[in-house]
């Protein structure tokens, strides 16, 4: 589910990483490398990730330092990135975009005064995943042969197909969209220290007394990226409309209410585009050598912060089960 405040109706209990261990995930990249990206920034210095010529590649400072999260752990991620951006969800960027721009101009307001503490924490807020950020992750994925699948449309739903299908045990996100999309089990907090959380559909449903379908307009009462919600619905108060009204149309109908596209919206949650033509290799062979030169050589970015991150996912390999690797 998009909207946050919806984990109070998800079924999510913290799990250990010494019970998932040797699972596959597929992880939402655009989400899990933004969350990177924001922190990333947040606490290290432009120069470290801006190359000679001004191209900032801080993604590859938070690939280095959250890939051993999976290594150390026995998790092999395969990394899902979005395709094509949905009709609906073109307003959702568009709104991104422009609270981005506002970010941009409290940002400059903040250097001129010289607060290094808010503009550390503005710049944050105004990172995108720019064409170079897109291709050099791809680039560093390759080099440490983590599985890479582009999704035709949305991430989450291929992450959440992959997942239903059984080609996964996880969907890793920390998106709530996963399990309107079907995703059985969703791994959480994967960018947090400590262990992850686990988000199970059928748990939730069976909590909700409600069938996907269900959830589906629950969560599009309350507002989805790709609706607007409607006004003074909540969480609780959408699940107790369901129930006594059977489905989305009962209430908007009730309320003398309407939903924008909601027909074309509902199913593509419960029937997104995924792609079904892809293949995983999860014994990973990673070139760590041509990594490092690849980020601080061809990308110029400062040895000493990526060293260590380096250092890790090498100790992993040969830490964790040989069968995993080659």
């Amino acid at each position: 589910m998009g909207n946050a405040d919806l984990r109070s109706l998800a079924s999510i209990r913290d799990v250990a990483f010494a019970d998932i261990e040797g699972s596959v995930v597929a992880v939402d990249a655009h989400n899990w490398l933004y969350r990177y990206l924001t922190t990333t920034v947040k606490w290290t210095r432009d120069n470290v990730y801006t190359t000679a010529e001004g191209t900032e590649v801080a993604n590859l400072v938070g690939i280095v330092q959250g890939l051993p999260k999976f290594f150390e752990h026995d998790l092999v991620p395969v990394f899902v990135f979005d395709g094509e951006v949905t009709e609906f969800k073109s307003r959702e960027i568009a709104d991104r975009r422009e609270k981005r721009e506002a970010a941009e101009e409290r940002l400059a307001e903040a250097e001129e005064r010289g607060d290094a503490v808010e503009a550390a924490r503005l710049e944050a807020r105004t990172q995108r995943l720019t064409d170079i950020i897109q291709e050099t992750t791809r680039g560093l994925l390759d080099r440490l042969d983590v599985p890479v699948i582009e999704a035709p449309a949305e991430g989450e739903a291929q992450c959440a197909h992959m997942n239903a299908v059984g080609d996964v045990d996880y969907a890793g996100s920390e998106d709530y969209d996963t399990l309107l999309f079907g995703a059985p089990a969703t791994l959480r907090q994967l960018t947090s220290k400590g262990d992850p959380e686990l988000m199970e559909l059928e748990a939730t449903l069976e909590e909700l007394g409600l069938m996907r379908e269900g959830l589906v307009d629950v969560a599009m009462l309350c507002g989805t990226d790709f609706n607007e919600g409607i006004a003074g619905i909540g969480p609780k108060t959408a699940v107790s409309e369901i129930e006594e009204h059977g489905d989305l149309w009962g209430v908007l109908e009730a309320r003398g209410e309407s939903i924008p596209d909601a027909v074309a919206i509902r199913s593509l949650f419960l029937d997104p585009p995924v792609r079904e033509d892809y293949a995983i290799d999860t014994t990973l062979d990673p070139d760590l050598e041509a990594a490092r030169r690849y980020v601080t050589e061809e990308w110029e970015v400062d040895p000493a912060e990526v060293e260590r991150g380096f250092e890790r996912i090498e100790e992993s390999i040969a830490q964790t089960g040989l069968d995993r690797w080659t």
